[in-house]
């Protein structure tokens, strides 16, 4: 397994991680490689084509058929 060395951290920032890992009862390592995994081993987020792709091909293209309303009133007609 890699070693990996961070420098230069603002001292902010480590007395957040060393808190955020004594709440959790865990060392400031262990949070450290959470953080990591958490941001990096996430699922990727399906682009808006791809969502659109996964979209099934159902009904009629009449069914989508966009109508003009007479008048507000009329709305549920």
């Amino acid at each position: 397994m890699a070693n990996l060395v961070v420098r230069n951290i603002d001292d902010d920032i480590v007395k957040a991680l060393k808190a955020r890992a004594g709440q959790r009862g865990i060392s400031a390592e262990a949070e450290h490689r959470r953080i990591l995994e958490a941001a990096l081993k996430r699922p990727k987020k399906k682009s808006f084509a791809q969502v659109l792709q996964a979209i099934p091909a159902v009904g009629r293209d009449e069914d989508f058929e966009r109508k003009q309303l007479g008048d507000a009133a009329n709305v549920f007609d």
